[in-house]
Order: C-alpha cells, then structure tokens, then sequence
C-alpha cells in the first residue's frame, strides 16, 4: 500500500463500509485516515458499540465520523441512536445522503413516538432520499414529513401502524416505484395512490381481516397478505400477483382485466368461492399458476370446492406453462364429471410443468384418471412432481393408492417425480 498513489488508496479504502473497520484504518496512519472524508457508505452494525468505554455517547461518535466524510451517500445504522442524535446525523450528510436504513426500535415505546421532534419526523431532514428502510417502527401519528421528491423505494419492515399515519407518510412519497410494508400489524383500511409504483409487497400482521384499494397504472408486481378486501382497478401493467391470507378469509377481489398477468398465486385457509372464480377468469393469460387454499364457503362454514370442468378450465388457461395445484383445487379438477367425454383432439398446448400436492387416498380412482390426464393431453409436459404430503390412514386403500402412484411413476420415469 505504501507504493500505491494516494489516488488508488483513498479509491480502495473508500469501499470500507463497515465503521469498526473504518476506526481502524484511521489508527494505521495519517495517510490512510486521510481517505475518511472519501467515503460513500457507513454501517454501524448492532454490536458497533459492545464494550465501548470512551468518553463520547454513541451518537457522539457517529457525529464525528459522518463529519469528517465530505460526500455520504448511504447511512445504514443498526447500533441504538437517539432523536436528537439522528437529527444532529443528517443535519451534517441532508444534502448528499441518498440512501438511509434504520432500525428504529421503538415499536413497543409510544413515549418516543410522541416525543418532538420523534426520530420519524427527523428523517425529515434528508429530502434527497432516493431509499429508506426503516425496522422496528411504530407509527401511531403521522409523521412530519415535507414531500421527498426524489424517494423511489420506502420499506418499512415490522411495524406498528395507525391508517391514518400510513396514509400521512405515503402522501409524502408520491413518486415511489417500490412500497415494501412486511410485518405490519394495527392497519385496518388502506388505500394506496401511487401513479409510479411498480413493485409492492404488503404483509399485514393479525386478524387478517384489513381492506385495500390500490390504484397505481403502473404496477407491475403486487404481494398481499392478510386482506380480506380487496381492490385493484388499473392493471394493465401486473404481469406478477400473490394474494394470500393465512389468519382470516379473503371474501371480495375486484381487479380489471389481467391481460399482462404472468404469474398467479392464491393462498390461504378460506376463499370465498366467488372470488377464487373472478380471479380465475381475469387471469386467463396466465403462465404460471399456483393454487394452495384449503377451503371455500362464506363466514365460518368451510366448504370443499365445487367441480371444476378438467377440459374447460385448460381451454380457459391456453398460455399455463407451471401449475402448482394443492389440496382442494387438485380435489376438485378429479370429480367423475370433470373426464367424460373428453374429445381425442383436446389438447393442454403450453403446459411444461406440473406439481401437485396429494395428501388423501379418498377417491384414489378420479385422481389416478386426473394425473393421467395431465400426462396424456399435455403434448409439452416436462415434469410432473407428485408430493405426498401427510397422507394418514390405516386402510389399505392407501397402500393400494401409493402403489398405482409409483406405477404411473414406473411408467412415466422420465416426466413423473414423486417427494
């Protein structure tokens, strides 16, 4: 290194990021210190402070090093901060900080969530922000934030939140492309106006019983989780969408036409019948397909799904290439209705690969003449993966089932894969 321009070292050493290693290459020489103000990036990780003993606080510490550096670009600090040390953070990087990642920890403590300024309102400071991550949140007031005109990407991830206050920060945003919300709890109706977005991922903590609206023209991928209600008008753009809910029941979904849809996921316990069906129909251009809910039927009463048509169902779905199918769809694609009077020119075009989770012999005869359908009319198929997930009985049907299951495999051994 001795040998080396100053140039080629203040470019190596301005790719340290983490600020133990930084305080250390300030201790090798007045050379090497002299790199400081060339850095981009800082990381305080949790444990940037265990066993520390000097005589300045933490934030105190933090202050210096963001001093000495002329042009920071990212802040991400993980280690215990306070208000008024974040405040005192960006009012020395505010203008060149595009990049800020915090954990907050205070989502249990409602105290510093009304104390002024609170940490969120600090943020406030950096209007050049082009990406804010924020853990450990809680958002019980709105923050005061002015609008942050640059900022493309908002995550905030294990959260507290009031609707109100959501609404209030999101307003703040208006030319975001990436909304991650992810383990959120406390929303209950939440509506979404964003003319950029492009990616949004939402996960909703507790009953899962929340409402969304989401109006956004050009959202290209949508993950929601723990809505019951929910409403997407403009989606001529949505080529990627995952709906699921895992501790309530999804009872409306009002989307436009999914002509671009690609991928389709539907999950959870419960499904009104209603909007499995709408959701089948708007995603006939789809590609990829995966279905895991255990149960229709409207309010507590669980219901196995109606019949599905095997032939009219394909014929409804001619770009399918990947179907993942669980549980009570798979059950009921394999009613004795579903194969009669299949004509010999029906085909499946496109379809490459299929997966399908089994877990009761119960009419083990429908759901062989199923499987063998699928490798009969698919012309394309590649992979079928047959998962024998739990399947408990001492009947001997189930032997006699797992055997006629290997026989297909036997018979099919370069397509068909049992797990």
């Amino acid at each position: 290194m001795d040998s080396l321009p100053d140039a080629i070292v203040q470019y190596i050493l301005s790719h340290f990021n983490n600020a133990r290693d930084v305080a250390v290459c300030n201790c090798v020489s007045k050379r090497w210190k002299e790199s400081l103000p060339y850095l981009k990036s800082l990381y305080f990780p949790r444990n940037s402070f265990d066993g520390y003993s000097g005589n300045d606080s933490p934030d105190e510490v933090v202050w210096k090093m963001l001093s000495s550096i002329v042009c920071l670009e990212e802040l991400v600090v993980y280690s215990p901060f306070t208000s008024s040390g974040l405040a005192s953070w960006l009012s020395l990087v505010h203008s060149s900080l595009k990049y800020l990642e915090l954990r907050m920890d205070n989502i249990t403590d409602y105290q510093a969530c009304v104390d002024s300024p609170s940490k969120l309102d600090c943020i406030s400071a950096a209007k050049n922000l082009e990406s804010l991550k924020l853990w450990g949140v809680l958002m019980a007031n709105p923050p005061k934030w002015d609008v942050f005109k640059n900022l493309e990407s908002l995550e905030i991830v294990g959260a507290r939140l009031e609707d109100p206050a959501l609404s209030a920060a999101l307003r703040a945003c208006p030319n975001l492309t990436n909304l991650v919300l992810l383990g959120c709890e406390g929303v209950r109706s939440f509506s979404v106006e964003l003319p950029y977005l492009e990616q949004c991922k939402l996960d909703f903590y507790g009953l899962g019983n929340c409402s969304l609206s989401l109006t956004c023209p050009k959202i290209e991928l949508l993950e929601v989780q723990g809505c019951s209600w929910i409403r997407v008008r403009e989606t001529t753009c949505l080529r990627k969408l995952l709906i699921a809910n895992n501790a309530g029941r999804v009872y409306m979904v009002d989307f436009g036409k999914l002509s671009a849809l690609e991928s389709l996921s539907m999950r959870g316990v419960q499904w009104c019948w209603d909007a499995i069906s709408k959701m089948l129909e708007w995603s006939s251009e789809v590609k990829h397909l995966y279905m895991k809910v255990e149960f229709t039927g409207d309010l507590e009463s669980l219901l196995p799904f109606p019949e599905v048509d095997f032939v009219e169902f394909f014929n409804s779905h001619p770009k399918l290439q990947k179907f993942d199918i669980h549980g009570a769809m798979f059950a009921a694609l394999c009613q004795k209705n579903s194969l009669k009077n299949i004509e010999e020119s029906f085909v499946i075009p496109c379809l490459e690969e299929v997966v399908v989770q089994v877990r009761s012999p119960l009419n083990a005869e429908q759901k062989m003449s199923t499987l063998e359908s699928l490798l009969k009319y698919g012309k394309n198929l590649k992979t079928m993966v047959i998962r024998i997930l739990q399947m408990k009985s001492n009947h001997s049907s189930t032997d006699d089932f797992f055997d006629e299951i290997c026989r297909l495999r036997f018979m099919n051994r370069k397509i068909v894969r049992i797990e």
